[in-house]
């Protein structure tokens, strides 16, 4: 018998102060990274897919990023001046 099947594990890069989209108020917005991965009798293998997020801490409004938005924000995060 072969078990297999998918295991996301979630990480808080970086925690920002943005406006809202949707509910325009500024507020912390934690910045994640879910990371999928394939797994075979219980080890992770490879990662299948990764998505990044930041929720609104006022609201609950979850946004999805592109990876380089994603590099941006947590490029400010850490003060270092943005890539052109």
């Amino acid at each position: 018998m072969v078990i297999f099947g998918l295991r996301t594990k979630v990480f808080v890069l970086a925690v920002l102060t943005l406006v809202c989209p949707r509910c325009g108020n500024p507020a912390a917005h934690p910045l994640h990274r879910a990371v999928t991965k394939f797994s075979l009798f219980f080890v992770p293998l490879f990662p299948v897919r990764t998505r990044y997020t930041t929720q609104c801490t006022f609201c609950g409004f979850t946004n999805r990023l592109a990876k380089d938005q994603a590099d941006h924000l947590l490029r400010q995060a850490s003060g270092q001046p943005p890539l052109t």
